[in-house]
């Protein structure tokens, strides 16, 4: 298969693996309309559940193998941030490829989430996510740019270590059907609330097959090695990271402005007399 692209790159290097990507969204998809309520159930009011996900690529370089046009073989996917199955929320995801690809538009029907191809360009992705009846009656659309090309030019061209670029997002959905809470109580893929004081759901649903459970479910994932780990002490760390740099740059800005205003009134004064 092979793909062409205004953005691809000529002649970079390969890196080892590209670095993590802190934590960035919060998705909250809006409230069904009057008319779907019914196909929903019984809403629960000021009630939230999120779904935390994890969408990018995978790239490897062909190596010895690289032609012209099959420089890379590239995955783009949407999982669980823990890597748990995602099938019990999303109902399938559509990836709508570059035109140049044979039948671009990909619907993929049951987890996991994913689409491998071959090609030598970089574009943008566009991914459509679709739920389950009970959850939401909105698709949600992504858009990730796949990246072949590592950013740093100087990195050594490797094909047993890929280039990974891969986004956080927290899907948040709003008053929650009844039904949709009462099936996923104990699904770890899920966030659930503290329940209004009162409410009783009706028992958990039974999980489907086992197997088809694991099925969808990326932990054991060919590519699992090279996931990001998404943590909330990660991103704690990150933000502290963070404020040390900004607190550092506000303290060399203060500096400079001390020793302007120094001159300043150096100036100032000998100017007087």
């Amino acid at each position: 298969m092979t793909i062409s692209s205004s953005s691809k790159k000529h002649g970079q290097d390969l890196p080892e693996l590209s670095g993590p990507t802190p934590k960035s969204q919060r998705t909250k998809m809006g409230k069904s309309d009057d008319n779907d309520k019914k196909n929903l159930g019984k809403k629960l009011k000021d009630v939230e559940i999120s779904v935390p996900i994890v969408y990018g690529n995978i790239a490897f370089w062909l190596g010895k193998k690289a032609s012209e046009y099959q420089s890379h073989k590239w995955t783009v996917y949407v999982r669980g941030a823990t890597n748990e199955d995602l099938g019990a929320i999303i109902k399938r995801v559509v990836f709508q490829l570059h035109s140049s690809f044979n039948n671009p538009t990909r619907v993929v029907e049951s987890p996991p989430f994913e689409l491998s191809e071959a090609g030598w360009g970089e574009f943008e992705v566009a991914i459509t996510l679709y739920f389950h009846s009970d959850v939401c009656d909105k698709p949600l659309n992504l858009y990730h740019h796949l990246k072949l090309y590592p950013e740093d030019e100087n990195s050594s061209m490797s094909a047993k270590k890929p280039v990974v670029v891969e986004f956080y997002d927290e899907i948040v959905f709003p008053d929650p059907s009844e039904a949709f809470l009462a099936r996923l109580q104990s699904h770890p893929a899920v966030n659930l609330p503290r329940l209004p004081a009162g409410l009783t759901l009706p028992p958990p649903v039974p999980v489907e097959d086992a197997s088809k459970r694991r099925k969808g479910d990326t932990k054991d994932h060919s590519l699992s090695q090279w996931f990001t780990n998404f943590s909330e002490a990660d991103e704690l760390l990150q933000l502290a990271a963070a404020r040390q740099q900004v607190q550092a740059h506000i303290a060399k800005l203060r500096r400079q402005i001390n020793l302007i205003d120094g001159q300043h009134q150096q100036f100032k004064s000998s100017s007087d007399q």
